[in-house]
């Protein structure tokens, strides 16, 4: 017999308290007002769903369910309720479950438990007629491969129990722990799937047809194949595309069936596994095809190829043209999830989200149309922190975008012009290998929002204290590796390990300064890439970029609350001499001499109280670091010195032209301390250091504190916060591994394609693999690097960064772009860190995820949205 292929769908919709946002367990009463043949009540009294009538066609469909969405909504309205058709209400929590009152579902909670008071979630039910039970059992196995790209479109719940959970759809996640979800496996008739219902029922996990929540069956109560994967879809021409693509598959599978085509069915772990992978990444990340043994593609292809796949059927049903323009309109504006990430990245509100998807539930069925300008032609990635869905500018960079456009293409070729005048006469080009690289600063700014600045340093304030923690202690007691915490060989002698640096006294400030390099995922969160702490740079490059800005671009529209980053000078100077030595009268023998080699007026200087004095020690114009030395000694009113400008007497640091004693040091030598060295003095870096062991002066940063950016001591730190702070890490890391450890090492060696690997004590980008971008050749010459010395290598997953808009030649295209972040801390106690007022954003160049301008990357000025009442004071403030 042949299905009717008929349309049908049930909706579930959230009850939503319009005032708080959160669930409201008013159903039932809302129920009694409404028709019983068209809504009815579920499991839990915070939920309504809607039965929509039999239809025949896409556009009554689309009709029905704004029709029934209307008419929920006049009455909700009344009461200051509202419905959100989404998986999982955004601010729902395991306390807002109520039971709906009945005997079934009594008998359900009291066998169930737990599984009964997680079902805050709301599914899209869609059903297709097919009047012979014998087909429909065999088109459920058939269309199995379909239904991880439906869950994909369908995503709407990336938010529960009050945060993020990683997932597109946590919905389904929550679904499949019924004992009777997912696929049935293969089934030949009705007959058959009778008796699995019955050995269910008989087997008393199930009480009747009811519960065998499969991913398709043949309705309990009708003549339809249903459909039960989905999340509930906020914006009606989602569940619309659906239905159109699984009537397609139903009415593909069927044409197999009736012509007794034969069928390899996809093993049931690998079902579940594409399912959870559509439900992990929504349309962000990547599905399988429909072969038996499939292939990985970008979920964008899958969607498409299949579109493609079912066109015959779709244009058989006249449908082709429609779900062919859905489709694209869902992939170019994001399902649900993205669109919900997106509003929340925006303030960190969840009220933002819920005032989203209640707006989208009650809105036109395609959603409302973006007023400000389409920025035709951007190659739009997932993950994008500027442009949004529809190549809509989010709301953070709606101005900027506006006046970018407004510039036209010849007022953007006279703005680059004046931005590479500007380079040239700045002479701001970092230093590599011996000669200075032309600065290279993108004209686009990116903004970094208050409430995501907030979590940054709340979380880069943690990590910093328990580095610094770590630091004293392994030049100390060791408590550490006494406790189990690491093992020797991973403290003493490892890379960055100093020998000399177990000189220093013990309450010593290790690590004043530290710099993290950050990335953000596609998904919107910020993870730690490494930590920068033998000597952080970059701060000067910000300020340039900044500059560079202000005097290219002084037009374009900056937010309110926008962080001043000349602020680090003073920052800067506060932590350099918070623990330098209280002043004291200048004895004559220091600020005159005994031999005759040291400058200044002896005679006036002679018993005066003095202020404290810190010093920037540099190699000098050789350094590669040299322009950034000049600009933060110039800014925070710093001597800078080289080593043949100083002497050390009587265990002072004195500089030699001026014979003014230096209180603190900020070292920001290419080499190490000890090694540094004067014309008439080749130990002076031995007698700096015997300086700062009998506290004659503060070195910051201290030697040896480049045992933590050994990047095999990264994967420790969230270890080290909960050791030294009793604490879990606000931020995540990157998932790392140590070839040096034999249990890592023969996956690493493995899987070299598929990781970065680095070299433990890497810099600026060299020696960086990243695995699936690399040739045969390449990863082949890694593996036998990794194997022939593998403690000197780490190995990372790869992550995919954020992109941003970036001026190119052909107009704004996305780039990657990481950020790096300077913590300054004076101590470990309460409010004795705090974070920079800027921070460098390095921009990768076409084709690569390395951002460094070694590897030819350039930089973006950060605009860093503060908190909504001006600082009075930072927490170094206190200590000055």
């Amino acid at each position: 017999m042949t299905a009717e292929l008929t349309l049908g769908a049930e909706e579930e919709l959230h009850l939503i308290d319009v005032a708080t946002g959160r669930l409201s367990t008013r159903a039932p009463h809302l129920l009694s007002r409404l028709p019983a043949d068209r809504f009815g009540a579920e499991l839990q009294r915070s939920t309504i769903e809607t039965n929509v009538p039999v239809v025949r066609t896409l556009s009554d469909l689309r009709r029905e369910i704004v029709e029934l969405r209307r008419e929920v909504a006049e009455v909700t309205a009344a009461e200051g309720l509202a419905v959100a058709a989404v998986g999982t209400a955004p601010r729902s929590e395991f306390a807002d479950f109520e039971l709906t009152p009945t005997g079934r579902y009594g008998r359900m909670h009291e066998q169930y438990r737990l599984l009964v008071d997680e079902q805050l979630i709301c599914g899209l039910q869609i059903h297709v007629g097919v009047a012979d039970r014998d087909v429909a059992v065999r088109i459920a196995g058939r269309v199995a491969p379909v239904l991880p790209a439906l869950l994909a479109l369908s995503a709407s719940s990336p938010f529960w129990n009050g945060q993020d959970t990683g997932y597109a759809s946590i919905r389904s996640i929550i679904w499949q722990r019924w004992p009777s979800a997912g696929a049935t496996g293969p089934m030949r008739d009705a007959a058959e799937y009778g008796r699995l219902l019955d050995d269910l029922i008989a087997s008393g996990v199930i009480a009747d047809a009811k519960m065998a929540y499969f991913d398709v069956r043949p309705s309990s109560h009708a003549p339809t194949l249903e459909l039960r994967t989905c999340d509930a879809c906020p914006l009606v021409d989602d569940a619309v595309l659906i239905a159109g693509l699984y009537r397609a598959a139903v009415r593909h599978a069927e044409l197999d069936v009736l012509a007794d085509r034969p069928y390899e069915l996809r093993a049931q772990p690998l079902h579940r596994a594409a399912m959870w992978q559509a439900a992990r990444a929504g349309l962000s990340g990547e599905l399988l095809d429909l072969d038996a043994h499939p292939s990985r593609l970008p979920a964008r292809d899958a969607v498409r190829a299949l579109v493609e796949h079912l066109r015959p059927q779709l244009e058989e049903l006249g449908d082709y043209d429609d779900v062919r323009d859905l489709a694209e309109a869902t992939l170019a504006r994001g399902n649900s999830a993205d669109r919900q990430r997106a509003a929340f990245a925006e303030r960190g509100e969840l009220d933002d989200v819920v005032a989203q998807v209640l707006d989208e539930t009650r809105g036109p069925a395609a959603g409302r149309r973006a007023a400000v300008p389409t920025l035709t032609g951007y190659r739009l990635r997932a993950g994008d922190e500027a442009i949004g869905p529809g190549l809509q500018p989010r709301a953070a960079y709606a101005d900027i975008a506006a006046f970018f456009v407004d510039l036209g293409a010849e007022g953007l070729r006279e703005r680059v012009a004046h931005r590479d005048r500007w380079a040239e006469e700045a002479r701001v080009g970092p230093v590599v290998d011996g000669h200075e690289r032309e600065f290279r600063g993108d004209l686009v700014p990116r903004v970094v929002g208050r409430h995501e600045w907030a979590r940054l340093e709340a979380g880069l304030t943690q990590r910093a204290r328990a580095i610094e923690a770590f630091l004293r202690d392994a030049y100390g007691d060791r408590r550490v590796v006494a406790d189990g915490v690491l093992a020797e060989h991973q403290v003493v002698g490892a890379s960055g390990w100093r020998d000399e640096a177990t000189r220093l006294p013990a309450d010593v400030v290790r690590a004043p300064l530290q710099g993290f390099d950050l990335v953000r995922t596609e998904f919107g969160s910020w993870r730690v890439l490494e930590d920068t702490v033998r000597s952080p740079g970059g701060a000067a490059f910000s300020l340039a970029v900044r500059a560079m800005l202000d005097a290219v671009v002084p037009d374009a529209p900056r937010p309110a609350g926008l962080l001043d980053p000349t602020t680090v000078f003073s920052m800067l100077r506060r932590t350099l001499l918070a623990h330098a030595a209280p002043p004291r009268p200048v004895d004559g023998d220091l600020a005159g001499d005994r031999d005759g080699d040291l400058g200044g007026d002896r005679d006036a200087d002679r018993g005066r109280d003095r202020e404290r004095v810190a010093a920037l020690l540099s190699d000098g114009p050789g350094s590669s670091g040299w322009y950034e030395h000049r600009v933060l000694a110039d800014g925070a009113g710093l001597l800078l010195v080289r080593p043949g400008d100083l002497i050390v007497r009587d265990g002072l640091v004195v500089e030699r032209a001026t014979g003014t004693v230096i209180d603190a040091l900020y070292v920001r030598l290419d080499g190490e301390l000890i090694d540094a060295a004067s014309p008439d003095d080749d130990r002076l870096g031995e007698h700096l250091i015997d300086a700062a062991a009998g506290g004659g002066v503060v070195l910051a940063n201290t030697p040896g504190t480049g045992l933590a950016d050994d990047k095999s001591m990264y994967c420790a730190v969230p270890d080290l916060i909960a050791y030294y702070l009793g604490e879990k890490p606000l931020l995540e890391s990157v998932p790392t591994y140590r070839p040096g450890d034999p249990a890592e090492r023969v996956s690493v060696l493995e899987r070299v394609g598929e990781l970065v690997t680095k070299p433990v004590d890497g810099r600026g980008g060299h020696g960086v693999l990243i695995g699936p971008s690399a040739s045969a050749a390449a990863v082949g010459a890694r593996r036998a690097a990794i194997a022939a010395d593998p403690a000197h290598w780490v190995a990372q997953e790869v992550v995919q960064l954020s992109s941003h808009p970036t001026l190119t030649a052909t107009g704004l295209q996305p780039r990657h772009v990481d950020l790096r972040c300077f913590v300054h801390l004076t101590g470990l106690g309460e409010g004795e860190s705090a974070l920079a007022d800027l921070a460098l954003t390095r921009v990768a160049p076409e084709g690569s995820m390395v951002v460094t301008a070694e590897q030819g990357g350039e930089l973006k000025d950060t605009w860093i949205v503060g908190p909504e009442e001006a600082r009075e004071g930072d927490p170094v403030d206190a200590r000055s």
